[in-house]
Order: structure tokens, then C-alpha cells, then sequence
């Protein structure tokens, strides 16, 4: 496949990293942005291009970011959503503040961005948009909360957006990885609420203490898990010769655990039928 031109958020480390890497390596043009661009420096001597791009601007902060990068090489192919942290607390000690600052990095700002190249890609009746989602998506994680909340409103948004935007030669795809061992749950990327509330402390300490002992013993390989990515944006290896999902569970942990929950949801729709039926006018 000819050589493409990339632009990816949050790229100081985990998936983001992997991708500038091996992109790279296989002679595709990145641009690579953080919030902080020292802390990318290292990809511009690599041959990447570097770009302030913080997650909560506002839309013409956006569009001033989509600007300059179409401006590097004429053009973008593909873009890739990817920074994100996790927030770990109890609903009731949360805040309305520490939601806000979720869904402004997991929603808001990912679509700010979508939103700034759509005319671009729309221009040119082509472009890729990939999100990087979770499997948190699809189920309630006790203290995950506004996490599990904020990747389930991405991933309505983003299958909306692929709906709206097939027919103009935009593919959109939505990532929902399993555990990878990113930087996801290291100190730096990862906030834990302690609760105020006794009655919760058995279930934040415990959960609290799984997850901080879950980092870096996660399973997934990150440059397993980019690869895996890439090919299937690029339709090479597994993924040729198959059309072009609206979504991709990355990883087996992901692939059982929504398995399980089809199964699951299938079961309580067999059970309930009677009483979710049999609601319209006679």
C-alpha cells in the first residue's frame, strides 16, 4: 500500500508511541501531538512532525491544529484518537468536575478534533477516523464509573459518525481494546478518588489495590495490539481481503468479554420478551 500520512493524539507513550514507531518504520508520514511536545521530541528526530494539540481546547483551537498538520504534507489520511486516562472513584464522591474532565478527554475532544477534519476529508471524498475506545464500553466496572461512561457515549458517537459519513468515502473505526500493558494505569495516567463514604471502603480498597497491582501485568502486547490496528486501516495481513469493520475488538480478553455479554444480553432479552413486549397501541 502507498505510503500514508498520520496524525495521532497522545502520543507520549502506550498505543499512541507504538504507532509513530512503526508507521515510521514502514516509511509512512506521522504527525505526532501531545499536550506537552517536549515530551515527543525525541519522534521529530526520528522523522515524525510535532504538534501541540491539547485535547481541551475549544473547536478553533481544533481547527488551528487540523490546519497546520494538512499544511505539513498537503494532506492527512488518517487520523487516530488515542490519548486517554483513567479515573477511578465512587459516583457519590465524584465530582462533576472529574466527570467533565473524562468525557471532555474520552468524547469531547476526540470529536473537537473529528469535527475540524471532516471538511477535509469530505474535500477530498476520503480518510480514515480511528478511536481508540475500551471494552469498558460495554458493561458497568464498580469506581470506574465516569471511564466506563465516557468510552460508552464514544462509542454511540463514533458509530453515529461512521453512519453519517460511509457515504461521503470517510471510514470511521472504533477500537475497544482489553488490557494492553500501557502506561494506562501508572500513576501518571490514572487518578484514584479515595472515598470519603465508609460504607464503600471494603469495595475501594479492594478494587483500588487489583487495579494498581494489574499495571504493567496486564497481557495484552501494545505493539501486538498497533499492529493489529494498522492492518486493519491498511487491509493487510489478517485483515485482507475483508471489509472494512465499523469496530474491532483488540485483544482475546476483549473478544470473550463481549462474547459473554451478547450472551448475557441475549439471555435477559429470552427471559424478559413477555414483559418488554406487547407494549404498542392495539
Amino acid at each position: 500500500m502507498a505510503s500514508q500520512v498520520w496524525l495521532i493524539t497522545g502520543t507520549t507513550s502506550g498505543f499512541g508511541a507504538e504507532f509513530v514507531k512503526k508507521l515510521l518504520a514502514r516509511g509512512d508520514k506521522v504527525i505526532a501531538t501531545a499536550r506537552n511536545t517536549s515530551k515527543i521530541a525525541h519522534f521529530k528526530d526520528a522523522g515524525a512532525s510535532i504538534l501541540k494539540l491539547d485535547l481541551f481546547s475549544e473547536q478553533a483551537a481544533f481547527d488551528r491544529v487540523t490546519a497546520d498538520a494538512i499544511a505539513i504534507h498537503g494532506h492527512v489520511d488518517v487520523v487516530v484518537n488515542n490519548a486517554g486516562y483513567s479515573h477511578f472513584g465512587i459516583i457519590e464522591d465524584d465530582s462533576r468536575e472529574d466527570w467533565v474532565k473524562q468525557y471532555q478527554t474520552h468524547v469531547f475532544g476526540p470529536l473537537g478534533v473529528a469535527r475540524a477534519f471532516l471538511p477535509h476529508f469530505r474535500a477530498r471524498k476520503a480518510g480514515t477516523f480511528v478511536f481508540i475506545g475500551s471494552t469498558a464500553a460495554w458493561g458497568g466496572i464498580p469506581t470506574l464509573a465516569a471511564y466506563c461512561g465516557s468510552k460508552s457515549a464514544l462509542r454511540g458517537a463514533v458509530e453515529t459518525l461512521g453512519l453519517e459519513t460511509k457515504p461521503l468515502g470517510i471510514r470511521t473505526l472504533l477500537v475497544e481494546p482489553g488490557f494492553f500493558r500501557t502506561e494506562l494505569l501508572n500513576a501518571n495516567n490514572t487518578v484514584y478518588v479515595d472515598t470519603k463514604i465508609d460504607d464503600y471502603k471494603p469495595l475501594t480498597e479492594s478494587l483500588f489495590a487489583t487495579f494498581k497491582g494489574y499495571n504493567q501485568k496486564q497481557p495484552g502486547d501494545p505493539a501486538k495490539g498497533v499492529q493489529r490496528i494498522i492492518d486493519t486501516v491498511k487491509g493487510e495481513n489478517d485483515a485482507a481481503g475483508k471489509e472494512f469493520p465499523a469496530s474491532l475488538a483488540l485483544g482475546s480478553d476483549a473478544v470473550e468479554q463481549l462474547r459473554n455479554k451478547c450472551k448475557e444480553t441475549l439471555k435477559l432479552l429470552d427471559e424478559w420478551e413477555a414483559v418488554s413486549s406487547n407494549t404498542n397501541y392495539d
